[in-house]
């Protein structure tokens, strides 16, 4: 088959969905355009330690033209996809020169989560997320900006408000970002400004809306988490939402009064805007419905994979949005399109639970919880090693995991966070000097000269 004659096969999102889809094409005889607006691979789950210091931004992506190396038949367009139309067989997609209009034959759709305000989208003028990594670097630069003020401020409830963190969210997210500042308080800032200023606080506090942490795990490990949690100096308050947030305070639903400049948002994720784009109704959660195949309800010539598609299990629940689920998903969606095209059926999604790990949260140095394949439970020194094991084997690249697993060891020997730098714009420079650093498998992302002026 020449290659004006072979299938064209669109997929969106260089998530995991996405990338695992392509590797499985790059072999067959089809022609394959991945459409991203970054062009890097960004590994979420270690977002968290670029917002407090431990990791650099470059360390968690990767560039997607280096993971297509070798793939003749695979093309990279970096752009923000501003329309889908299922009728004509085309997605609109904006390069930041213009408009390109790409046609398709089948089209995969994995552009993973964004962040979820529940419907109180008035906080997120004074929330930071974690769901990109320009979102990392704002709240990095924020916090340290806080601390460099705080030691200048004479009054102490000023003083407090700027040293004082609350992250909102009960699950892994929150439990780790709540962890990981305690300890950039503890281990490295209150160290190197108490020369300088007395009774600087560091406090941090994490706010669950559930009576409980960690809601899909047991309940032992919850009750682990949140002890841990507490010997480590994170106040946990359970129960409560925040329903009110401005620049200095939050309130929670109880009344109370919170002096803080840092609402951290872990809450929880809701699929990408572009699942709108294919006009078919969502489910939970602005999710797609699709067929066991991964085909979008309506629409045999479209897959929807990962956080973006709404497929239920044997048990009527839908699918977790994690990892294993979309690396999962993105290579059957492949696989059924070569099937379709060599005229044969198409298989159902089958979770396959052994390659799913199980569940894991690290809360700081040693300490951890981990469901492994679900069965068996771990807390502390062992819990955390898994936790390290595991996500040094699912970051992308070796480059990034030595350095990774070396920022890791230097860390631990030193109890101290080596990236502290605040990074600000020069005036007048150029927002397109560089973008943002963010993946389209989560939210469009800010400029350079957003991002710093925070």
């Amino acid at each position: 088959m020449t290659p004006a004659q072979r299938p064209h096969i669109v997929i969106i999102g260089a998530g995991f969905g996405g990338l695992y889809a392509v590797k499985q094409l790059a072999k067959a005889d089809v022609d394959v355009l991945l459409i991203d607006r970054q062009n890097f691979h960004l590994f979420t789950p270690l977002l968290y330690q670029v917002a407090t210091s431990g990791l650099e931004p470059g360390e968690i992506a990767y560039p997607v033209r280096g993971i297509l190396r070798g793939m003749p038949n695979v093309c990279f367009l970096r752009g923000d996809v501003t329309g889908i139309a299922p009728d004509r067989k085309t997605v609109m997609v904006h390069t930041g020169h213009g408009t390109r209009e790409e046609r398709y034959d089948t089209l995969i759709v994995a552009a993973g989560s964004r962040t979820h305000y529940f419907g109180q989208e008035h906080l997120a003028h004074h929330a930071f997320g974690l769901k990109t990594l320009a979102d990392s670097v704002i709240l990095r630069n924020h916090i340290l900006k806080c601390f460099e003020t705080a030691a200048w401020t004479a009054d102490p409830a000023a003083r407090d408000a700027l040293t004082t963190m609350v992250v909102v969210g009960g699950g892994p997210t929150g439990l780790e970002t709540a962890g990981a500042l305690r300890e950039l308080y503890k281990y490295v800032l209150s160290r190197e400004f108490a020369h300088q200023v007395d009774g600087l606080n560091g406090r941090v506090i994490l706010i669950e809306l559930r009576d409980h942490l960690l809601a899909p795990y047991p309940p032992r490990l919850r009750e682990a988490a949140r002890r841990q949690l507490e010997d480590m100096g994170v106040e946990v308050i359970l129960g409560q939402s925040v329903i009110e947030a401005g620049a200095d305070s939050v309130r929670l639903s109880d009344g109370r009064t919170i002096a803080t400049h840092t609402l951290i948002w872990a809450a929880g994720v809701t699929a990408s805007p572009i699942a709108a784009l294919l006009g078919v109704p969502l489910r939970a959660g602005d999710r797609v419905p699709v067929h066991p195949t991964m085909q979008v309800i309506g629409h045999e010539d479209i897959y929807a994979v990962g956080d973006m598609a709404y497929l239920e299990d044997k048990q009527g629940e839908p699918y977790p949005m994690l990892i294993p689920v979309a690396k999962q998903q993105g290579i059957l969606a492949a696989r059924n399109i070569l099937r379709r095209l060599a005229g044969q059926p198409p298989q159902p999604f089958a979770y396959t639970g052994f390659k799913d790990r199980g569940l894991m949260a690290t809360i700081g140095r040693s300490r951890a919880v981990a469901w492994i394949f679900y069965r068996v439970q771990l807390t502390g020194f062992i819990a955390w090693l898994a936790w390290l094991v595991l996500h040094l084997i699912t970051l992308l690249g070796f480059r990034n995991r030595l350095n990774v697993f070396v920022n890791w060891v230097w860390n631990y020997l030193t109890y101290d966070r080596s990236v502290r730098i605040i990074l600000e714009a020069e005036p007048g420079a150029p927002a397109e000097r560089a973008d943002s650093v963010e993946d389209s498998e989560e939210q469009p992302g800010e400029p350079v000269g957003v991002i710093l002026a925070r």
